[in-house]
């Protein structure tokens, strides 16, 4: 009988319940709990699909030193010695731990107690920093504390959202979708975007603002300044429950509309009426993520928006209040814990005497950090000079994701001693530890996270764990252990860590700290092993409820009182003669960031399967650079090739490029290779959505497009980008120089065996060459190359890895490059769950089709997860304004 696990998506901070069921015969299925209060069933693309993401192709199965495989005693205790050693030469600070928001609060709660209470040193951060600090300071700033104030449900009883630095449907999916469904059961809800691009979450906006990069601290110190003279101020709530209101009125109302105007790019009339919405308007809750946190002056940007909210007391009531989106699966659990190098566990400060003192003293410990470890940016510049001698690495992949790459991995390459916890043997960061440690990845590993509405989930178990493979908790623990802290690391399951965890956060709190879950220390095993999602707070003696906070003050500061923070416009033109473009980085819909897990899947690569920078038509032409054509992205940090994507969907001066693709998966696509290390003041957060970059098309002498039924050997080429296709492989390519033989090049790069012999044809005065290898009827590989980007049906191509070929005529139609009579291609994959092609929805469109709707019951596109349902409606438009022409 198939069993079912009740467990969490490991991917964005949604926190989707998710339910994965066990076949007699071990295979996985997944779908959305119903049950869970995040999702209520629903599931994205990547979601949907991530039993297609838990083979073991790639894993990390044994312990390695040098390369070499070892056992796990011999493992750890070289560890242990090499830390020991390094601390007792030249101090704690000389070692650092760099965590992740994919471990668990379990695994981030023994690793924060580690470095910070026994070790003695602030130097633990985590890729957290790259996506939510500013966040975390700025609720500090404002609150006393990092607290969230809302709930999931605010957004759907708001009468108003404001979506800022935020393309929620592709980041967000699932929240996207319960937004969707608000606004159509509520057509008068009205929903503001507010971002430089016009990306899929504009399709149910009632209003675009297309700001400059940064100018988000300007637009809302404007609108602080119209509220402050507008009905909507709420003299009563700042009275009593705030301070410091004169001192941002006064800096928000120094900025006069030209500045304003010009700071923002904004028409006056689209700042007038967003202004007059947000007036006019009580349950507004305004969302900010990526967009607002990624930023040198992030943390402003935070307090900008938390300002206008506290002036009007729309905070912690249903459907009213400010709303940061959590990148990650556990950034809010991470947070939780300290897992920041300038916070304490249980949300405690860590420049807090009294603090410090309470938290060494419920530990034990014989030291306590007594002051804020290195950054994440920091912390690898420390590294590259060689302050830092031995660092571990946990579960992220910072020579993809850091800022200024390059340099994260030279300095990583130079370290004396790196340890490196994962669940794949080979990624851009693997390749220079000096220990690699196998982790349990998700299905096998076992505890708790929390997503942006506070929630804490369990994940659960369901997978047998292979090889040596052990828990990142475990791990630490035994390194604790070794290094002479046995007994405060004694433990033995992820439920005692969690009781340890919940009894700290009540540890002398009285409600005087924001995050208190006493209500379940001491928990057993078999309560942990049941626990459903719930709030936090929850104290000791109180049953779980939908909480939110601020409503009637309550702050966390000394005098519960909230703080107004005076802010003031940045800069935000970082381009100049040489490099006169802006870089804005972020995430695509099916794919999550370094592509460990999702790479994995044929179906979440078929949406877009190679990187690629948007640009505005008019920029193309100026810089020579064609639709489908290559370009090159440089920066005084590094450099990076992707397809170009041509579209009036990016504004004029602007490139937008993905941050997934790394050297696993394209030759030169590591974009965070580009941005510089520049950070926020406060939070320490880099700038990645502000980046001065030039760009320029890139010159190849052919392009090409392969698929294999095999993956193929990193190929000799000037560009090439892999991706998973249904049936094997799909590549493709761009040669700076003509090979010789091409023959011998596929044989070396597809493993063909030589009694082989390819089908094809080359026409010298055209450039173009077809070959295609066949044993029997299946096809090994083929590939097609041109002068120009290569004009060839891929996904009808990709098909023919799976068909017979018996048939002659079908070898023929295959090296043609285009399916015969009666075949027709389904296009560009638009619809991950159902693989349903741009071609097939249009084609459904001129049958009739005119809604997303009828599109759906007609191919099934969009009708499961819905992420595409924006895009969907992108193509009913076109098609519809073609038809019309």
């Amino acid at each position: 009988m198939a069993a079912e696990v009740k467990t969490t998506c490991p991917y964005c901070g949604v926190g989707c319940g998710v339910i994965a069921t066990v076949d007699e015969a071990g295979a996985v299925s997944v779908k959305g709990d119903p049950e869970h209060p995040s999702n209520f069933g629903r599931l994205c693309s990547k979601g949907s699909a991530l039993a297609e993401t838990i083979d073991l192709d790639g894993r990390l199965l044994y312990p390695e030193i040098e390369g070499e495989r070892s056992g796990w005693d011999e493992a750890l205790d070289l560890v242990a010695r090499r830390f020991s050693e390094t601390i007792a030469e030249y101090g704690p600070d000389s070692v650092a731990f760099y965590v992740s928001g994919q471990l668990l609060t379990e695994d981030y709660y023994v690793a924060n107690k580690l470095m910070k209470g026994f070790i003695g040193s602030g130097n633990i951060d985590t890729n957290s920093r790259l996506c939510m600090s500013s966040s975390v300071a700025g609720h500090r700033r404002a609150f006393g504390a990092d607290t969230v104030p809302g709930t999931y449900e605010d957004i759907e009883l708001a009468d108003l959202v404001v979506l800022t630095g935020s393309n929620l449907a592709w980041c967000h999916p699932v929240i996207y979708q319960r937004l969707a469904a608000a606004k159509m059961a509520r057509p008068n809800m009205r929903i503001v975007v507010i971002d430089p691009r016009r990306t899929m979450t504009c399709d149910i906006a009632d209003l675009h603002l297309a700001i400059r990069p940064d100018g988000d601290v300007a637009l809302f110190m404007g609108l602080l300044a119209h509220l402050a003279t507008s009905p909507a101020i709420d003299q009563n709530y700042i009275g009593a429950h705030t301070d410091g209101f004169g001192d941002a009125f006064a800096a928000a109302a120094a900025l006069d509309i030209n500045d304003l105007l010009e700071r923002t790019g904004l028409p006056a009339m689209q700042i007038r009426e967003f202004f007059r919405l947000f007036e006019t308007t009580p349950k507004v809750v305004t969302c900010y993520s990526q967009g607002v946190n990624q930023s040198s002056s992030g943390t402003d940007k935070v307090n900008a928006i938390l300002n206008c909210h506290l002036a009007t007391g729309r905070i912690g009531r249903p459907g009213m209040g400010p709303f940061s989106l959590t990148g990650q699966p556990n950034a809010m659990g991470g947070r939780e814990v300290g897992g920041l190098a300038n916070m304490l566990a249980a949300h405690m400060a860590i420049e807090n005497t009294e603090d410090r003192d309470r938290v060494q003293r419920f530990w034990d410990s014989p030291v306590i950090a007594a002051k804020p470890g290195l950054k994440a940016v920091d912390m690898f510049q420390a590294v590259a000079d060689g302050r830092i001698k031995a660092l571990w690495i946990m579960a992220t992949n910072p020579v993809v994701s850091m800022p200024d790459a390059d340099s994260v991995e030279n300095a990583i390459a130079a370290c004396p001693f790196v340890v490196v916890s994962d669940i794949l043997k080979e990624t851009d960061t693997t390749r220079h530890a000096n220990v690699l440690l196998p982790s349990l990845g998700w299905g096998e590993k076992d505890g708790t996270v929390t997503n942006s509405e506070r929630r804490i989930s369990r994940q659960r178990s369901f997978l047998d764990i292979p090889g040596d493979a052990r828990a990142d908790w475990w791990q630490l623990a035994e390194i604790g252990r070794r290094m002479g802290f046995a007994a405060a690391f004694d433990f033995d399951a992820p439920a005692a860590i969690f009781a340890e965890h919940a009894a700290l956060s009540a540890f002398e709190n009285n409600g005087s700290r924001d995050f208190d879950i006493g209500a379940r220390a001491g928990m057993s095993g078999g309560a942990y092993d049941e626990l459903s999602p719930f709030q936090w707070p929850q104290a000791a003696g109180t049953e779980p409820s939908i909480t939110r906070f601020f409503a009637e003050g309550g702050f966390f500061h000394p005098d519960r009182k909230a703080r107004f923070v005076a802010v003031k416009p940045p800069a935000t033109d970082r381009t100049n003669a040489e490099y006169p473009f802006t870089l804005n980085t972020g995430r695509i819909r099916d794919q999550w960031h370094t592509m460990t897990r999702t790479g994995k899947s044929a179906r979440l690569s078929a949406h877009i399967a190679e990187p690629f920078a948007e640009i505005h038509p008019r920029d193309a032409i100026e810089t020579g650079i064609s639709s489908a054509g290559l370009v090159e992205i440089d920066s005084p940090h590094g450099k990076a090739i992707v397809r170009a994507l041509v579209t009036d969907r990016q504004a004029r001066g602007g490139i937008f490029a993905p941050m997934h693709w790394n050297d696993q998966f394209a030759a030169r696509a590591r974009i965070d290779a580009v941005v510089a290390p520049v950070t926020d003041p406060i939070s320490g957060q880099p700038a990645s959505k502000n980046v001065a970059v030039a760009v320029r098309p890139f010159r190849a002498t052919h392009y090409g497009f392969a698929v294999s039924a095999t993956k193929p050997a990193t190929p000799d080429a000037a560009y090439w980008a892999l991706a998973k296709a249904a049936g094997g492989w799909r590549l493709e390519l761009a040669f700076g120089e003509t090979v010789e033989d091409w023959t011998a090049w596929c044989r070396a790069v597809f493993a063909i065996p030589a009694e082989i012999e390819p089908l094809g044809y080359a026409d010298r005065q055209s450039g173009d060459l077809r070959l295609a290898f066949f044993d029997g009827e299946v096809l090994l590989a083929a590939l097609f190359l041109a002068r120009e980007p290569v004009a060839v049906a891929r996904n009808w191509a990709i098909s023919q890895l799976s068909a017979s070929h018996g048939d002659l005529r079908k070898r023929f139609a295959l090296v043609a490059g285009r399916p015969g009579a009666g075949r027709p291609d389904p296009g560009a994959t638009v619809c991950s769950c159902f693989s349903v092609g741009v071609n097939q929805i249009a084609a459904a469109v001129r049958g009739g089709c005119h809604s997303v709707e009828a599109v759906g019951k007609e191919t099934s596109a969009g009708t499961n997860c819905g992420s595409c349902r924006s895009e969907i409606g992108s193509i009913i438009d076109r098609c519809l304004a073609a038809a019309a022409e």
